[in-house]
């Protein structure tokens, strides 16, 4: 799998619930802190205005706007902010998965929206990317994202059978599209989701990715981007923010991570399928990126998740 792919099924996002409302105006909801959870809505019809706690400024959407909020932070949406707002844990409740509310009559602004939950430990290698709210403008390049959007609405209003897994699927590439739009047009930062709009160097991220077991140099990897071994590794630096080879062992023990706490290969195994030599070489590393021994590393992650990353 290319990069993305491989680090988002790393973190399991989990989609826990798709849902929407049509409301009429004047209209405001507070939605409380969200937690763990990462939030996507879409202005289906009509427009309103958001603001999100931390971020100093509201942002006005309009049709078509998506907007993803990765650190659950509590938020206000409304037709307009001064109105008193409505709480959206007994606005909604009870409420189920794929339902649409129709809220002081509707008619003014329809929203689609859903909530995940990423179940791996190592969540921070997304969240830490990404700012408190990303904005994805409605424009003609968007077309996935709306198609994902208008055919959720249609899952919702519909309801036949086999719904609640289409929409886990739309709400899924919903969530891979905005990051995708993000990652393209506004993304600007060191790390390596931003590194993935470098083709020279996203060539060598999916490199690593498609073989981490592989004896990679800083020379293979640099022919594998056309570019000289000096300026491969002066550009990996400054886009990734870590040189090629501790982005390879860095993602080699995130994998090792994964396996420890979801399969029952022994460390050995899991050592020489990651392309180490000796246990012992593999122990070093692990305990020098994971923060503890492999052997203690299921324990240490239950006890305390944030542990499992460097």
């Amino acid at each position: 799998m290319d990069p993305l792919s491989d680090i988002l099924s790393l973190l399991r996002p989990d989609n826990y619930l798709s849902a929407g409302f049509d409301i009429g105006a004047p209209w405001a909801i507070q939605f409380p802190d969200q937690g763990q959870n990462i939030k996507t809505a879409a202005v289906v019809q009509g427009d309103c205005w958001i603001s999100v706690d931390g971020v100093a400024d509201p942002v006005h959407l309009q049709t078509g706007d998506c907007v993803l909020l990765p650190h659950g932070r509590a938020f206000l949406m409304g037709s307009d902010l001064d109105v008193p707002p409505m709480q959206a844990g007994t606005t909604f409740k009870p409420s189920g998965y794929g339902v649409i509310r129709t809220l002081n009559g509707g008619g003014d602004c329809v929203v689609a929206s859903s909530r995940f939950g990423l179940q791996g430990p190592q969540a921070d290698l997304l969240l830490a990317m990404l700012p408190p709210l990303v904005v994805i403008r409605n424009r003609d390049e968007g077309n996935a994202l709306r198609h994902c959007i208008e055919r959720t609405m249609t899952e919702m209003h519909k309801n036949d059978p086999g719904s609640k897994l289409v929409l886990q699927h739309l709400a899924h590439m919903m969530l891979i599209q905005v990051l995708r739009i993000y990652m393209n047009d506004d993304a600007k930062g060191v790390g390596w989701f931003f590194a993935l709009s470098d083709p020279q160097i996203c060539k060598a991220m999916s490199a690593i990715h498609a073989d981490p077991a592989y004896n990679w140099t800083v020379e293979s990897l640099a022919k594998c981007s056309g570019m000289s071994r000096s300026a491969f590794a002066a550009r990996f630096k400054d886009k990734v923010g870590q040189s090629p080879m501790a982005y390879l062992t860095h993602w080699r023990m995130m994998l090792a991570g994964e396996k420890l706490l979801h399969s029952r290969e022994p460390i050995s195994q899991i050592s020489l399928s990651l392309g180490y030599e000796s246990e012992s070489a593999f122990s070093t590393a692990f305990k020098r990126v994971m923060g503890c021994a492999p052997r203690g590393y299921g324990k240490e992650t239950q006890n305390n998740p944030s542990r499992a990353v460097s």
